[in-house]
């Protein structure tokens, strides 16, 4: 089993910056493709960032260029970099990590106010 700690949403202006981090355990970690989804009301589960264990990033097509991923091997944590936030943006973003099957984490708010 994986267990995956998410931490820092929250509320920021548009244009702003915020940065997600998500811990995981209970698995060697560089066994573990991670990533990060999102879901805002009334849409579904969409696909954000993920990142394999050998570094190779898949990015959706609306945030390249704004969102960046990145892994923390010492910290056994996957990061998303938001930066030029926009309102859209807005949506519960879920850690994810897959190795055989997958793992979600709890989910934390993103709120970006235009």
């Amino acid at each position: 089993q994986v267990q995956l700690v998410e931490s820092g949403g929250g509320l920021v202006q548009a244009g702003g910056s915020l940065r997600l981090s998500c811990a995981a355990s209970g698995i060697p970690f560089n066994m573990l493709t991670m990533g990060w989804y999102r879901q805002a009301p009334g849409n579904q589960r969409e696909l954000v960032a993920t990142i394999s264990p050998l570094d190779n990033k898949n990015l959706a097509d609306s945030v390249k260029g704004r969102l960046t991923i990145s892994r923390d091997e010492d910290k056994n944590a996957v990061n998303l970099q938001m930066n030029s936030l926009k309102a859209e943006d807005t949506a519960v973003y879920y850690c994810y990590a897959r190795r055989l099957k997958e793992y979600w984490g709890q989910g934390t708010q993103v709120t970006v106010s235009s």
